[in-house]
């Protein structure tokens, strides 16, 4: 393995916290930006979803660029991007320049989320080994950053848009500085006249880890907009206890995503996705039956834990399904991912006008329980690394 592989696996980590702190910094200013543009919940929630809407087309075209340009090319001049947007939205004075900031910072933001995620399974062949997950594990610490950031910035007096243009700053010189340590694209092979009937045949493998995808994440948008409220409504908790639900669900994940690259050398990748959407299910359950908050805690705890592994499972399995279209896989994966991420709070939401809230989980626990079903779609061990070069990059 060439030298260049593990500072390019430093470089990668930067650009997942980069991404999680920019998406961070505009989540902690949401309530301030909410109330000097002068909008309600409701009004907010539509404008979010240009939010996803330009993440989603981001991911798409990102996704095609990385295979074409390569990551090296593609991830730092998306963060560029992305950090110089993200004070667009702290600038805006009325509902449709939100939106339209909202719009671009989206895209922005998908174009990183799937080109960091292409090059991070670029850095995994070369490897040898699974590193998928620590990555994702570093994207929740940008998100801490962006916690700490926000809060400083707020003591301090300063405006969202100044805030906002800080981290944004600081973000354009890190993914440019970053840049340089980044592997170049993988050399073009020889020319395989097989290789659309190759990729008709992995088609429909890369649909269904995207279905599996949406699930996931699905579960996991339920979990950030629900866990909360489900203390507080259903249990009875205090809004100050309430948020440690949330916070034990976002805790776990970050520590199984720590440890899941471990669990996957030793177990396998289709190990990690069944067992862990079955622990994630016994969570969920435990959250719906819990006639007691520690109760619960426990079961959002659970839930977080067995989902930790999951997602990067199912991104590194569509990049090395066909290395030569990666990038595009990806962008596949991560796009109906992040639609069922966007979903899952709403669908709950919907749910709750016909059943309570703890009963709409159940929906959750067969999501779990379709995933661990499916996960042999992993078997095939076509989403392991394949071998270093010993040829260097």
């Amino acid at each position: 393995m060439s030298r260049s592989v593990p500072v390019a696996r430093v470089a990668t980590f930067v650009y997942f916290v980069l991404c999680g702190t920019t998406m961070g910094t505009w989540v902690v200013h949401i309530p301030a930006i909410e109330e000097r543009v002068g909008i309600s919940h409701a009004t907010l929630g539509g404008l979010l979803v240009l939010l996803g809407l330009g993440a989603f087309v981001g991911m798409q075209a990102a996704g095609r660029l990385s295979d074409r340009l390569g990551a090296r090319t593609v991830v730092p001049a998306a963060g560029a991007l992305c950090s110089a947007t993200l004070v667009l939205p702290g600038l805006a004075q009325e509902p449709w320049t939100l939106g339209a900031a909202l719009l671009v910072f989206g895209f922005c933001n998908g174009c990183l989320d799937v080109g960091m995620n292409a090059h991070a399974v670029h850095v995994e062949r070369e490897y040898g080994r699974p590193v998928m997950s620590a990555f994702h594990a570093t994207f929740s610490v940008g998100g801490v950053l962006a916690a700490f950031g926000g809060a400083a910035t707020a003591s301090a007096g300063l405006s969202p848009a100044a805030g906002m243009a800080i981290v944004g700053a600081l973000g354009v010189v890190t993914a440019l500085v970053a840049a340089r340590a980044l592997l170049p694209a993988a050399p073009t092979t020889t020319v395989d006249t097989g290789a659309d009937d190759k990729r008709r045949g992995t088609g429909g493998r890369i649909w269904v880890l995207a279905a599996l995808a949406l699930m996931v994440m699905l579960c996991e948008g339920a979990a950030n907009d629900w866990s909360a409220l489900h203390l507080k409504d259903v249990l009875g908790a205090s809004e100050s206890t309430a948020a440690f639900a949330y916070g034990t669900f976002a805790a776990t994940m970050t520590i199984g995503r720590l440890l899941a690259d471990r669990l996957v050398t030793r177990f396998g990748s289709m190990a990690i996705l069944r067992y862990g959407a079955v622990i994630a299910g016994v969570g969920i359950t435990l959250v719906a039956l819990a006639p007691w908050m520690w109760a619960a805690f426990a079961g959002w705890a659970l839930f977080g834990l067995g989902l930790s592994g999951c997602v990067p499972q199912l991104f590194s399995a569509a990049g090395h399904t066909d290395p030569s279209a990666a990038g595009a896989n990806v962008s596949r994966v991560a796009g109906l991912g992040y639609v069922g991420m966007l979903a899952g709070p709403a669908v709950i939401g919907w749910l709750t006008h016909l059943v309570a809230l703890n009963h709409a989980f159940v929906l959750l626990i067969l999501l779990c329980a379709v995933t661990a079903v499916a996960a042999r779609v992993l078997r095939t061990g076509s989403d392991r690394p394949r071998e270093p070069a010993t040829s260097g990059n």
